[in-house]
């Protein structure tokens, strides 16, 4: 039996992570914010997507519920790889990407607003994920095809699995849903552990 839920704000306007959360049973209110992700100087990968997430919750205006935000990213080592500018920038991050291992990076947090008053702390609970995905060799052919769907431009690495680009996926090691935008397993349990919290 799925749990009853307190109300649950997701402070993304991504539909990826809200269908992630319907499919999971929790029902929620799409309340987006809006901050700055510019990364800071030398910020790894985990850091910046924790603390986008985060941030990104704090910016919700949302009182009395369960705060969803989020930030995912995709890196090659050190190197981060975010939405691109343009398809140029896309094609570049394709052949980057072709035939080798890069990590997806979830930060998620889960800010409590139940029983707090306007501009007072909330409970904080947050973490990243990381999954490693491995592309085959892809050619100019397997870009170009990609690049022609319009699917690249507001996803970062310049990919999303759950489309077509699965067909440029060799391997996933790790959470899926994690690469799609959000670690459903770990912000669920925050979830429960929330809502059995005493208020």
């Amino acid at each position: 039996m799925r749990p009853t839920w307190p109300p649950v704000v997701l402070a993304s306007a991504s539909p990826r992570r809200l269908q992630l959360l319907a499919t999971a049973g929790v029902v929620v209110t799409v309340m987006p914010t809006d901050i700055d992700e510019t990364p800071h100087e030398g910020e790894s990968p985990a850091d910046l997507v924790r603390r986008l997430a985060c941030e990104k919750a704090a910016a919700s205006t949302a009182m009395g519920a369960l705060v969803i935000a989020a930030d995912t990213t995709v890196a090659l080592g050190s190197v981060i790889l975010n939405k691109p500018l343009d398809d140029d920038d896309a094609r570049r991050m394709l052949h980057l990407l072709s035939g080798r291992r890069h990590s997806v990076f979830t930060g998620w947090c889960v800010r409590d607003t139940r029983g707090v008053d306007v501009g007072a702390a909330a409970v904080v609970v947050a973490g990243v994920v990381e999954t490693g995905v491995v592309f085959r060799e892809l050619d100019d052919d397997d870009i170009s095809a990609w690049l022609a769907t319009g699917e690249h431009l507001d996803k970062a690495g310049a990919y999303g699995i759950q489309g077509a680009a699965a067909a440029l996926v060799a391997t996933v090691d790790g959470s899926l849903t994690n690469v799609i935008g959000l670690p459903v397993d770990e912000v669920l349990r925050a979830l429960r552990a929330r809502t059995m919290a005493a208020v």
